[in-house]
């Protein structure tokens, strides 16, 4: 069987992890060839792809479930996906140039910001976050481009700032390698209001030297992401992928760091069962139920 997996772009943080996991899985019974498939716009475009029968599997942000499922803007229509194997679940944070005057969130108030891709995951980030705080788009100049022309436009001074997904990340350790950089704090109160008014933001802690210029501990937000499927997709292959990553999490993360707080996600089936996966009301994938249950995880 082919298994074609739906990341984002090349660069990106879903893209290095959908290629560590046909690296675990080249050479799996039954599986003759993975395709990868990038997208700009990641979790929305994923989704869509899902529902075309495009891809077998998709990587997508937490917050984009349920309006997939519902068929909630921007989705036109409800969308049968099945939750697969979280992924991982790290900070998302805004970046700028070590001598910039931009400290706070705040700041950004009149400045250039890479957001991401127009009608992206994580420019909806920057929507929703900012709805929260009080700040419009009209208060800044947002750019949309994608997530490694955005580093390099911080980097050649075209941007103010840069919103950044997930680390450990190629795209950030090479601009902080190249480029003095600084992280964007939150003012007092605001990672609070975040938190509480957002169910799918958690904390997320960014440690100290995590790259070249984060000389301390950052609190930021992190939001869950996860490998979605379709209803589908057979119930042999997700259970093949799913197994394969919960047998093979030390693997995982070798291959690509983010994979580093993937053991601890699965943890929660052992005492909440399989709601603990089930994402706005997105049912686990019978394969999925498969493989928890024989590694252990389910009864």
């Amino acid at each position: 069987m082919t298994l074609r997996i739906g990341t984002n772009e090349v660069g990106g943080t879903f893209h290095a992890q959908g290629t560590a996991i046909a690296e675990v899985l080249r050479g799996e019974a039954e599986i003759d060839d993975i395709e990868i498939l990038a997208s700009r716009s990641a979790s929305v475009a994923n989704a869509n792809h899902l529902d075309r029968d495009d891809v077998d599997f998709g990587f997508m942000a937490s917050n984009w479930i349920g309006r997939a499922h519902e068929g909630t803007p921007p989705f036109d229509h409800p969308i049968a996906l099945r939750m697969a194997s979280p992924v991982n679940a790290g900070p998302m944070f805004f970046v700028t140039r070590a001598e910039s005057p931009v400290k706070t969130v705040d700041d950004l108030k009149g400045r250039r910001i890479a957001v991401g891709v127009a009608g992206g995951g994580m420019t909806q980030h920057v929507h929703t976050m900012f709805e929260v705080l009080g700040i419009s788009f009209d208060d800044f100049t947002p750019v949309y481009v994608g997530f490694p022309e955005g580093a390099d436009a911080l980097a050649a001074g075209e941007v103010d700032a840069q919103w950044q997904c997930p680390i450990p990340n190629r795209v950030m350790t090479d601009l902080a390698d190249g480029t003095d950089v600084r992280v964007v704090e939150y003012v007092p109160d605001q990672l609070g209001r975040l938190l509480a008014e957002v169910p799918f933001y958690r904390r997320a802690v960014m440690a100290a030297g995590a790259f070249r210029g984060l000389d301390r501990d950052s609190a930021q937000i992190g939001v869950l992401n996860v490998l979605a499927t379709h209803e589908r997709v057979d119930e042999n292959m997700v259970y093949r992928v799913v197994k394969a990553m919960v047998e093979n999490t030390s693997a995982l993360s070798r291959l690509c760091p983010l994979y580093g707080t993937l053991a601890p996600l699965y943890e929660p089936l052992r005492g909440a069962g399989a709601a603990a996966l089930e994402i706005s009301g997105v049912a686990l994938h019978p394969g999925a139920l498969r493989a928890y249950r024989e590694t252990g995880y389910l009864t």
